[in-house]
């Protein structure tokens, strides 16, 4: 089997890609600052000490690895624009001049891909409402300048045998892990007790579609994908028809936030990434993972949640 480290492997987004890997045969280790927990990964993985520090030597951590995949990022817990909090100069250095040296150190060990999970901020807030990998990045937040620096620097290391790639990867949803909060937890709670709940719209995908198109990443013809960036997202939702698709399952008849329309709001396009056979689950995921996160059954004709279990406000 073939050995993928995937830094940042326990976080949000990196479980997906751990997991959707696993699935699909690969051996997996993990790299990051502490060995996962035991059962947190539904089959066992390797585990590498990894940290995103420009002066630490980590080629050993590379050891026996074919690909390797990208994912950790240093930031305030629950932000990643503003995730620099006081220490811009750190944020910079850890998430930049870290990643760059991880960069270097796997083309070093001989890996053969490299894929950074990268992000929708590089954009920034350009006039076009389609953002496809055409449009130039302009970011207007330090999240965004570092993302779209460390896809530079990447693609600038591409050579025959250090095959790269960048995902531009937008809003991420999806079951948490063992003893982790979802990201609508709270979201969820405050409709359920009746609380007010903002207008709000956004693109979003799946985790495990996100671990898809690694996957593709790591398998395509390296003429389609060396030294090229990918958009990655799904769905154009919002508080109202996530909320109104949890009403659904649980009969809670708390009244739902206003629609908000879509107006300018920049999606991404993803044709290029479909044009390698990329597919995500689409609204059908949406609708069935908004069911799993509430503990209820996918199957068509499924019983409701009783209204009863909605608290009173």
């Amino acid at each position: 089997m073939t050995r993928v480290l995937v830094s940042g492997g326990t976080g949000f987004v990196g479980r997906f890609i751990v997991e959707h890997l696993l699935s699909s045969g690969y051996k997996v280790t993990v790299g990051g600052r502490s060995r996962p927990a035991a059962g947190f990964f539904s089959q066992p993985v390797s585990y590498a000490p990894l940290r995103l520090d420009p002066r630490a030597d980590q080629l050993a951590a590379f050891d026996n690895i074919y690909y390797f995949v990208h994912a950790a990022f240093e930031h305030i817990e629950g932000k990643y624009r503003g995730g620099e909090g006081a220490d811009p100069e750190g944020f910079r250095r850890a998430n930049l001049d870290g990643s760059i040296r991880l960069f270097e150190e796997a083309r070093t060990a001989g890996v053969h891909r490299c894929i950074f999970l990268s992000s929708r901020a590089v954009y920034g807030e350009m006039p076009s409402t389609v953002l496809d990998e055409t449009v130039p990045a302009e970011p207007d937040t330090l999240y965004g300048v570092v993302k779209l620096a460390a896809e530079d620097a990447l693609k600038s290391m591409t050579a025959h045998g250090f095959v790269t790639a960048s995902l531009r990867v937008t809003g991420v949803y999806g079951p948490a892990g063992p003893g982790r909060k979802h990201k609508w937890d709270r979201l969820f709670a405050d409709y359920l007790a009746g609380r007010t709940v903002p207008s709000r719209i956004g693109t979003e995908v799946h985790g495990d579609d996100v671990g898809r198109a690694i996957r593709l990443m790591l398998e395509a013809d390296p003429a389609k994908v060396s030294g090229q960036v990918f958009n990655v997202s799904d769905v154009l939702t919002g508080n109202r028809e996530i909320l109104s698709l949890l009403q659904a399952a649980t009969g809670c008849p708390h009244p739902l936030p206003p629609a908000m329309e879509p107006g300018e709001f920049k999606v991404m396009s993803t044709d290029k990434l479909r044009a390698l056979g990329w597919r995500p689950g689409g609204s059908e995921r949406l609708a069935a993972t908004i069911r799993e996160l509430v503990g209820l059954p996918n199957r068509k004709g499924s019983k409701r949640a009783d209204a009863s279990d909605c608290p009173s406000p």
